[in-house]
């Protein structure tokens, strides 16, 4: 029987993997998925975007409840927590959308391969060779293109490996019960939501954060609603914090930290590692090609294409592109359109949304006020609070805005800012209208639904000329 050579092979299953490998079938590409654990979906379904979201959901629907009188429901003041079901709901969820990438993968003809890829070197007459090893058993897969897509894991502190009381994102999904005390250092976005769904259910939460701000990617006056809703929820916040020891004691953790040069210290059952992710690439077999890479990233063109014939590189692992679920998903369309010979286009940086599902949710596109003043636009702003929006009263929901940058001559959108409710859904818009290169004046002559959440985003837009109505 003949040796099988692949159109495509990918090595990892995360929403960068399996989006290449679908679009690969798609287009009638023989394809190969490599994946060395024994279900599809990596980081993002298993352990990180899913799980997450789903018990962000389970937190809401708490808080609802401690306000429901408010909502006219009375007999719920006994209500009682039921950990373990939370855990069963999540890992059902997750469950489901495994078996259906398993099927989508089937649909397109995808053949699943188990095991740890790895490369052995450039190609040879136009045709790679990746090591399979499963378990003592090592195959050889042959292909004539390959894509990296191997993921990232949690960095740690220096010193600490985690365990039932240091927590990365892994750990902190196991939990058995909610702890009574929690510790985040990092208050990026893993950091954030963690909080915001133990904070729910009554843990008393403290967040270290090294950079002068929460959030530090998003706009700074995103990053101060966030903080001041934080507070009003009892969350307590360290900024300009530096870890300097964390200390096991008899009922947990103890935090030396430093803030200003002043040294504090806090103790803690628990704290949850949120300091960033590291990409898996020290084990591919890099070292044998010409792909370069720096801190281990792997360095890429705008198709995705690395130094290195033939292999391209895409997700959590790409220098210079967010470690993103929905980022590595379009990075692996590009790279396919690439090897299928479609005329598609590459990623665009600046139109990325970037949403955090914290409560508040956070959603942004675009450049903050700041860095289009750095860049030397002549900037006009808009801002429009969600406490004059009508549906964000019925919903119960008050916090937060939403902030249009734009370009003062022309209305070019430069950047979309919102903290507040559904804020993850409503970024979309912005999204949509920065890549159809809209102005603000578009926006202002978008008949939006009433009474919607959305209807924000027109108010938004007037209040960039004063006009706005519902302010």
């Amino acid at each position: 029987m003949p040796e099988t050579t692949y159109d495509v092979a990918i090595i990892g299953s995360g929403p960068a993997g399996y989006t290449a490998a679908i679009r690969a079938g798609q287009y009638g590409l023989k394809t190969a998925l490599i994946e060395k654990d024994p279900y599809l979906g990596g980081t993002c379904l298993h352990v990180g975007c899913i799980p997450t979201k789903a018990l962000l959901f389970n937190a809401e629907l708490w808080d609802h409840l401690k306000d429901a009188s408010e909502f006219g429901i009375e007999g719920v003041t006994a209500r009682k927590l039921n950990w373990e079901a939370v855990l069963d709901r999540k890992g059902k969820i997750v469950s489901k959308h495994a078996k259906g990438l398993e099927f989508l993968m089937r649909k397109n003809k995808v053949e699943m391969l188990k095991g740890y890829g790895k490369l052995t070197g450039p190609a040879q007459n136009g045709v790679h060779t990746i090591e399979l090893k499963d378990g003592s058993k090592t195959t050889q897969v042959k292909t004539k293109n390959v894509i990296l897509a191997t993921g990232s894991e949690a960095r740690m502190i220096p010193g600490l490996q985690p365990d039932d009381r240091v927590l990365t994102n892994i750990e902190i999904l196991k939990l058995g019960k909610i702890p009574k005390s929690l510790v985040v250092v990092g208050a990026g976005a893993v950091g954030v939501e963690f909080a915001s769904i133990f904070r729910s259910f009554d843990c008393e939460v403290t967040i270290l954060e090294m950079l002068p701000r929460m959030v530090p990617l998003e706009d700074e006056e995103v990053s101060k609603e966030l903080a001041r809703v934080y507070r009003k929820r009892g969350i307590t916040t360290h900024t300009g914090a530096k870890v300097e020891k964390v200390e096991k004691n008899k009922t947990g953790i103890a935090v030396t930290f430093s803030v200003d040069g002043k040294q504090q210290k806090i103790e803690a059952e628990k704290i949850l590692i949120a300091i960033g992710r590291k990409p898996l690439t020290e084990n591919v077999g890099l070292a044998k090609t010409k792909i370069q890479t720096e801190r281990g990233f792997v360095k890429t063109n705008e198709w995705m294409q690395t130094a290195e014939p033939g292999i391209y590189a895409i997700g959590d692992i790409v220098l210079g592109t967010p470690q993103l679920a929905h980022v590595g998903a379009m990075e692996g369309i590009v790279a396919i359109s690439n090897i299928a010979g479609k005329q598609d286009k590459p990623i665009n940086l600046l139109r990325i949304p970037n949403v955090t599902y914290c409560h508040p949710e956070i959603g942004s596109v675009g450049l903050t006020e700041a860095k289009a003043r750095e860049q030397g636009y002549d900037v006009k702003v808009g801002k429009f609070p969600f406490t004059a929006n009508s549906r964000a009263s019925i919903v119960g929901e008050h916090e937060g805005f939403i902030k249009i940058v734009s370009e003062k001559e022309y209305g070019e959108v430069l950047g979309v800012h919102i903290i507040g409710p559904q804020a993850t859904e409503l970024i979309a818009e912005a999204v949509t209208a920065m890549e159809l290169e809209a102005t603000v004046e578009d926006l202002m002559w978008t008949i939006h639904a009433h009474p919607t959440l959305a209807e924000a985003m027109l108010d938004a837009s007037n209040s960039v000329y004063g006009l706005a109505i519902n302010a």
